[in-house]
């Protein structure tokens, strides 16, 4: 792997959430990995036992990872062998999420995440209960 020096005068984060991580310099191995399930009720109703992501088919399907078979050709000249940042300024990094500066070996990143919108009734009655949350 190619080796430079990585510099940076000032980084300022203003949130960094949720196994998000800043690297700054080289890395061999980058894996994010991140699952979420987002319920959006009309109604507030919470009945303690949810979240169980195994139920849901999209946390247990395969991702297939096609095989790179086209010729790739690269020539790089790198004249300075310094990655050089002056100012980098985020507002915020969530969700297994990066920040990073420098060089990577292999990345591997990965979010699956279950939206489910829960509206009431024409009738402005809401069908809720444990069984048809689920």
């Amino acid at each position: 792997m190619l080796q430079r020096t990585s510099s940076v005068n000032h980084l300022h984060v203003t949130t960094l959430a949720f196994s998000s991580i800043v690297q700054l310099g080289d890395s061999s191995i980058i894996n994010g990995y991140s699952r979420a399930l987002a319920v959006q009720r009309e109604k507030e109703l919470f009945f303690g036992n949810e979240g169980n992501l195994s139920k849901y088919p999209v946390f247990n399907r395969e991702i297939p990872l096609l095989p790179i078979d086209e010729p790739i050709s690269i020539a790089t000249t790198n004249k300075n062998p310094i990655i050089k940042v002056n100012n980098i300024n985020v507002i915020g990094v969530s969700s297994s999420s990066i920040i990073h500066v420098g060089n990577s070996k292999n990345v591997y990143m990965e979010t699956r995440i279950k939206h489910i919108r829960q509206l009431l009734n024409s009738n402005g009655r809401d069908n809720l209960n444990e069984a048809n949350v689920m």
